[in-house]
């Protein structure tokens, strides 16, 4: 995403959306109540009587947000609203929708931004440092690649290799399949890093193997406990990756829910569920909120949106952290489990 312009005390910021994955932060970032101005088509009627005909044409409306619907394919976020700018043959107050695609560009204008969504904005206009991940043993080997948000599995490999107590003619070498993947996924994806992660030795046999002196610099090793997308998040989450994925969002999402579940199991510094956040912020004692995304559509879906809003501007207000977790991924499931929302506390309250 480009910002164009901004002006925060005036509430306005211009955008431009460069990859898909705007959409998910804009999801976030688009309120019912702002006002969104961008170009959109609408039907007109020309002429009169039998000769009377529909035409479509481009307008740039501004409408004021009532519903910000985030389709299942990715691909489009749909703002619709009352119309509160347009040229005079379209009615004032009558519904409009824009849609935000890639390459879009349009202005946002809020009474007023808070910090976290000023923070969501400046993410999500950030370079992205994307990973590619290799996690396999003998047999099996799962490749994936890292989001702004969370990862995409790319590929899933079963090598054709004897096993234990059996002669089985075997046909090609996996490992050698495996680098010629990475050879392949590094070229087309370009990734800063590539993490290559096996349980015991096989990580170590197969970087021996690589000979390809750049895609060699670009690997850093590490352990998986075994081969599944589980492991993925365990990798993500290895100590010796943090000077290389540091800055990560899904590696700070994961360690953020480490935290929770470790302060939750020694009823210490943590909440979950909607009713106990809501008597954390009452006090003013939360430090961290996670919150799903899931659990925001949730509240926008049964009217109850305004009353979260709220209290994420009174969390903003004492300069607490507000952290939207999305449900696609393991940290966002796992937090969905303890019902989409909790925190992480200043000091333990005594209800």
């Amino acid at each position: 995403m480009i910002i164009i312009n901004s002006d925060f005390k005036s509430g306005k910021v211009k955008l431009k959306i460069t990859e898909p994955e705007d959409l998910w932060y804009l999801s976030h970032l688009i309120d019912p109540g702002d006002f969104i101005k961008g170009k959109t088509t609408r039907k007109i009627k020309i002429g009169q009587g039998e000769n009377a005909k529909v035409a479509k044409k481009n307008y740039v409306v501004k409408i004021e947000a009532e519903t910000i619907d985030f389709g299942s394919s990715g691909e489009t976020l749909r703002i619709n609203g009352k119309i509160k700018e347009a040229p005079e043959e379209i009615p004032k107050d009558s519904y409009q929708a824009i849609a935000l695609e890639l390459g879009t560009e349009f202005i946002i204008e809020k009474v007023s931004w808070l910090e976290y969504q000023k923070q969501k904005l400046q993410e999500a206009t950030e370079k992205r440092y994307n990973y590619l991940i290799c996690i396999f043993d003998r047999e099996e080997a799962i490749f994936a690649l890292t989001k702004k948000f969370g990862y995409e599995v790319i590929l899933k490999m079963v090598g054709e290799v004897a096993k234990k107590a059996q002669t089985v003619e075997i046909k090609k070498n996996f490992q050698l399949e495996i680098i010629k993947s990475l050879e392949e996924y590094n070229k087309r994806y370009s990734p800063e890093n590539i993490v290559v992660a096996s349980p015991a030795f096989w990580k170590e046999d197969l970087f021996k193997k690589i000979n390809n002196l750049e895609l060699k610099k670009k690997i850093v090793l590490a352990t998986c406990s075994d081969i599944s997308e589980r492991s993925i998040d365990e990798v993500i989450k290895r100590p010796e990756l943090n000077k290389i994925m540091g800055s990560s969002r899904t590696r700070k999402e994961k360690l953020l829910m480490d935290d929770l579940l470790n302060e939750i199991s020694k009823n210490n510094l943590a909440v979950y569920g909607f009713e106990e956040v809501k008597k954390a912020i009452a006090a003013g004692a939360i430090s961290k909120l996670l919150i799903t995304d899931d659990f925001i559509q949730q509240q926008r879906s049964t009217g109850n949106y305004l009353e979260l809003d709220e209290l994420m501007k009174k969390i903003d207000h004492l300069q607490g952290e507000i952290n939207i977790i999305s449900s696609q991924q393991e940290s966002g499931q796992r937090l969905d489990g303890l019902g989409g929302i909790a925190a992480l506390l200043r000091y333990k309250l005594e209800w």
